[in-house]
């Protein structure tokens, strides 16, 4: 089981705050965003695009990420800072 939360502007494009999905073994980040395009495509289209931040288990990752059976995957939308 894998736990996906979306933050910020990305509740709304993915239209939900958190997804909890089965997996058998771990997966690719390429393989999360096209199980998550089947419910929610703009959102996979943002993974895909690398128009968003990725945390696994509360540690920033990237599109090379492995993620296992019980993980934590958070979505952030793109920060920008003061001065």
């Amino acid at each position: 089981m894998i736990t996906i939360k979306f933050f910020a502007s990305l509740k709304t494009i993915a239209e939900m705050e958190e997804k909890i999905i089965e997996v058998s073994n771990s997966i690719s980040m390429d393989q999360l965003s096209e199980i998550i395009s089947k419910t929610s495509p703009k959102m996979g289209e943002f993974i895909r695009e690398k128009k968003v931040m990725i945390s696994v288990n509360e540690e920033m990752a990237d599109s090379d990420t492995i993620i296992h059976d019980g993980d934590e995957v958070a979505f952030l939308p793109p920060f920008s800072g003061g001065s």
